[in-house]
C-alpha cells in the first residue's frame, strides 16, 4: 500500500489551520485522516475513526486535556477540524474503573464531557481512543486485514504474520466492553504498534500523526504482501453468456419488483448498476452461491447492505418473461428468509426489536454485474461501493483459505443496535424522494425551473438537452445530484441511449416532463412543408418518442408513473402567424390524452400544463418586443396581458408540473398557467 505522507503538505495544513486558531495537533489529525479516508481499501463512506489527545481551553481560558475524536456523520476523506468534537479526557479515563456501562449511559457520559454541546456526537468507539494512551490513534477497516481475520484460524494467522508487533482483540461489539478489553490487551504489552480486532479492523497508534499513519500503512502492506505470496489462485469462472439484452430491459424489472414489499405496499427504491472486471470476476465465480452468502466482512456494513446479497440467474440465458418470474420468486424467498432471521434472533431479546424492511440492498447477477438499492442515488452508490469493495476482500480471503464471517447473532446485534441505526437516521422523505424525474429541454429556462422544483422535493433529476456543455452548465446551477445527458430528441437512437444510461444510474423512471420545443412561426398558408415537418419533429414526434421509451420502462416497473406535457396555450388558443408551432402543440395535447386513455390501467397518468408568455429560450426579449408591437402595447403590458394583469414565470410553470405529479387521481388533465386567458381556458 502506497504511503502518501508528504512533509510539505503536512506543514501546509499546520499553516493553513493556524490562521483559524486550530493547533498543530488537530491540523495534522485532519491531514492524516484525509490520507486514510481517501483510500477505499482502508475506509469507505464514514467508516473508520481517528483521534488525537491534545490541549484546549475552557471558558475560564484554562488549559484542559482533551481527546478529539471523529464525529458522527463526518467522512474521513473530507473531514475538517470541526469534525473532531473535543471531550474532557480525565472523566472519560475514569470510566475505565466501571465494570459495566450501558450504551445509552456511555453516549450520555461522552456528551456530558464535550466542550461544545453543539458539536456532532463523537464516535461510538470514543472510549477505546481515550483508554489507549498514545496521542494519535488511527482505526480503519482495511480490506487486507479483514481478509486475514475472516478466516477459521484468523487469530493464528495474525500471530504468524505480525508476531508480537500487534495485539489481537477477539470480536466484541463496539462500545464500553470493547474499549476495556482493548485497553487490557494493550496494557499487557505497551510496545505494540497497534491492535488488530478480529473480523472488525485495525488500530495503529503513536505519539505523532506521522508515525501512527506510517504504522497503519506498514501493517496493511504486510497483510497485502502475505495475500499476494500465499494466493492459491483457485478461483474458477462459470461459463459466460453473450450479452444480448440491455440494462434498460433488466433494471426496471428488478426495480419494480424490489419496490413492492411482502404486504403489497409500494416503496420505490433507486437501483444503481455496476459492472467492472472485479465485479464480473466475483459474480461469475463457480462458488458464488457459497462465498457470497457467508456474511459481511465487518459488522459495520450490515446496516447498509444487509448480511447477504440476493443472487439472480443470468437473464441472458432466458426470455425476459421467465426472468421476471424467477426474479419475483427469488425476491419473495429472500424476504421470507429475512423475516425468519429476524424472528429467530429477536426471540429472547430483553427489548424486542421492530423488524426492518426485508428488501435486499445488493443484487448479484452473473454476466450482468451488481445492482445496489437505496432510498436515493447517493445511498445506492454507498451500498454499491461497500459491496464492490467487499468483493476484493472476500476473493482475497478465498485465495488464501476459506472466507468466514461472524455468527448471525452477532451481526443481528449490530443491525438492530440503536447506536448503529442512528448513523442512518435521516429526515422524513420529501414528496418525491425515491423517484426519478426526467426533464426534456432541461437546459432551458422552464426546464431548469422544473428540475429545481423536483430536486427540492427530493427527486433524482435527469436533464436532457441537445447540447452537452449547455446541459452540464444547467445541471451545475441546480444541484450536484442532477444527471445531465445530451440527447437529440429527433433521433431514436439518442433517446434509447439516454434512457439506457438513466436505467443504469437509477434503475428506471417515474415522472417524465416533456418540455422540449422550438417556436416556429409563419402564416400557415405560406410556410413550407419542410418547416412544418421540422416543427412537428421537435414539438410532437420528439415527445412521442420519449413517451414511448418512458412507457416501456414504466410498464416493466409496474409502479405507475406520470407523463407531463408542456402544451402551451397555442394548443387551445392559436396565435396569428404561429401555425407551425400551434398545430404541433395541438397534436401533442391530443397525444397526452391518448396516453391517458391507453395506459390508465397500468396506473400511468398523463397530464399537461397549458402556459403562456413565459420568458424563456422560446419567448426571447426580441420576440416579446415583436409580439408587443404587433398588438400595439409595450413589452411590460404584453407580458401582463391577462385577467390578473400579472406576469407568469417559469417557476409558476414548474409548480404546476409538481402539482400534477402529486395529483394521483388526475389524468388527461390540463392545468392552465397564464394569469387568466379565457380564450385559452379548457372549459
Amino acid at each position: 500500500m502506497q504511503n502518501l505522507w508528504c512533509d510539505k503538505t503536512a506543514a501546509s495544513f499546520i499553516e493553513q489551520y493556524a490562521k483559524k486558531a486550530v493547533n498543530a495537533d488537530l491540523a495534522l489529525r485532519v491531514y492524516t485522516s484525509r490520507l486514510l479516508g481517501a483510500n477505499p481499501a482502508l475506509v469507505l463512506h464514514g467508516g473508520g475513526n481517528t483521534s488525537v489527545k491534545t490541549e484546549s481551553f475552557n471558558l475560564h481560558d484554562e488549559k484542559v486535556q482533551v481527546v478529539c475524536v471523529k464525529g458522527s456523520g463526518w467522512d474521513l476523506a473530507a473531514i475538517e477540524p470541526q469534525g473532531f468534537p473535543a471531550l474532557h479526557l480525565a472523566p472519560l479515563l475514569n470510566l475505565q474503573k466501571l465494570k459495566n456501562l450501558t450504551d445509552e449511559d456511555m453516549v450520555n457520559a461522552q456528551r456530558c464531557q464535550m466542550l461544545d454541546a453543539a458539536a456532532p456526537n463523537p464516535s461510538i468507539e470514543t472510549l477505546l481512543h481515550a483508554f489507549i494512551p498514545h496521542r494519535f490513534i488511527d482505526h480503519t477497516h482495511a480490506n487486507a486485514i479483514l481478509s486475514l481475520t475472516n478466516q477459521p484460524d484468523g487469530d493464528a494467522l495474525i500471530k504468524k504474520i505480525f508476531g508480537s508487533s500487534m495485539g489481537i482483540v477477539p470480536y466484541i461489539k463496539p462500545g464500553f466492553d470493547l474499549a476495556k478489553a482493548a485497553a487490557e490487551i494493550f496494557a499487557r504489552d505497551p510496545s505494540v504498534k497497534g491492535l488488530i480486532l478480529l473480523q472488525h479492523g485495525i488500530f495503529t497508534f503513536a505519539d505523532t500523526a506521522k508515525e501512527a499513519y506510517f504504522r497503519m500503512i506498514e501493517a496493511v502492506t504486510l497483510a497485502e504482501e502475505y495475500i499476494k505470496t500465499h494466493s492459491k489462485n483457485m478461483h474458477r469462472l462459470m461459463a459466460v453468456n453473450s450479452a444480448n439484452k440491455s440494462i434498460a430491459e433488466i433494471a426496471p424489472l428488478i426495480r419494480g419488483a424490489c419496490s413492492k414489499l411482502l404486504n403489497g405496499m409500494v416503496e420505490r427504491m433507486i437501483l444503481m448498476h455496476r459492472k467492472s472486471d472485479l465485479i464480473l470476476k466475483y459474480v461469475n465465480g463457480e462458488n458464488l452461491q457459497r462465498y457470497s452468502q457467508v456474511g459481511v466482512i465487518t459488522p459495520d456494513h450490515i446496516i447498509r447492505t444487509k448480511n447477504f446479497p440476493l443472487i439472480l440467474p443470468s437473464p441472458f440465458s432466458m426470455e425476459m418473461t421467465e426472468f421476471k418470474s424467477v426474479l419475483e420468486t427469488a425476491l419473495r424467498e429472500y424476504q421470507i428468509a429475512y423475516h425468519r432471521y429476524f424472528v429467530r434472533n429477536n426471540e429472547g431479546q430483553s427489548i424486542p426489536k421492530k423488524e426492518l424492511d426485508p428488501l435486499p440492498r445488493i443484487i448479484l447477477v452473473p454476466d450482468v454485474g451488481l445492482f445496489a438499492l437505496g432510498k436515493s442515488a447517493a445511498d445506492a452508490a454507498i451500498n454499491a461501493d461497500i459491496a464492490e469493495n467487499s468483493m476484493q476482500a472476500i476473493l482475497d480471503a478465498e485465495a488464501i483459505g476459506n472466507y468466514t464471517a461472524l455468527p448471525e447473532s452477532d451481526l443481528f446485534e449490530i443491525e438492530y443496535w440503536s447506536l448503529e441505526q442512528a448513523k442512518l437516521a435521516k429526515n422524513s422523505d420529501k414528496a418525491f424522494t425515491r423517484q426519478v424525474v426526467v426533464v426534456t429541454g432541461g437546459a432551458g429556462t422552464i426546464g431548469q425551473s422544473v428540475a429545481n422544483a423536483f430536486i427540492n422535493q427530493g427527486a433524482e433529476v435527469v436533464l436532457m438537452d441537445i447540447d452537452q456543455a449547455r446541459c452540464d452548465e444547467a445541471a451545475k446551477k441546480i444541484h450536484s445530484r442532477v444527471l445531465a445527458i445530451a440527447c437529440d430528441l429527433t433521433k431514436a437512437e439518442d433517446i434509447q441511449r439516454a434512457f439506457d444510461r438513466i436505467c443504469q444510474t437509477f434503475g428506471g423512471v417515474d415522472i417524465v416532463v416533456l418540455n422540449a420545443g422550438i417556436a416556429y412561426t409563419g402564416k400557415i398558408g405560406e410556410v413550407s412543408d419542410a418547416l412544418l415537418r421540422k416543427s412537428l419533429e421537435i414539438n410532437f414526434f420528439a415527445h412521442q418518442h420519449v413517451a414511448q421509451q418512458a412507457i416501456s420502462i414504466l410498464s416493466k416497473q409496474n409502479l405507475g408513473g406520470c407523463l407531463l406535457f408542456n402544451v402551451s396555450k397555442q394548443a387551445l388558443n392559436p396565435g396569428v402567424d404561429f401555425g407551425p408551432y400551434g398545430i404541433a402543440k395541438a397534436a401533442t395535447l391530443a397525444l397526452m390524452r391518448q396516453y391517458a386513455i391507453d395506459y390508465a390501467a397500468l396506473g400511468i397518468r398523463s397530464n399537461a400544463v397549458n402556459a403562456d408568455r413565459i420568458r424563456s429560450g422560446l419567448l426571447t426579449e426580441e420576440m416579446i418586443s415583436a409580439r408587443a408591437q404587433a398588438r400595439g402595447v409595450d413589452p411590460t403590458e404584453y407580458m401582463c396581458g391577462n385577467l390578473l394583469m400579472r406576469e407568469v414565470t417559469a417557476e409558476d410553470v414548474a409548480n404546476a408540473f409538481v402539482h400534477l405529479a402529486l395529483a394521483e387521481k388526475t389524468t388527461a388533465g390540463i392545468v392552465t398557467v397564464d394569469g387568466g386567458n379565457i380564450a385559452a381556458a379548457v372549459r
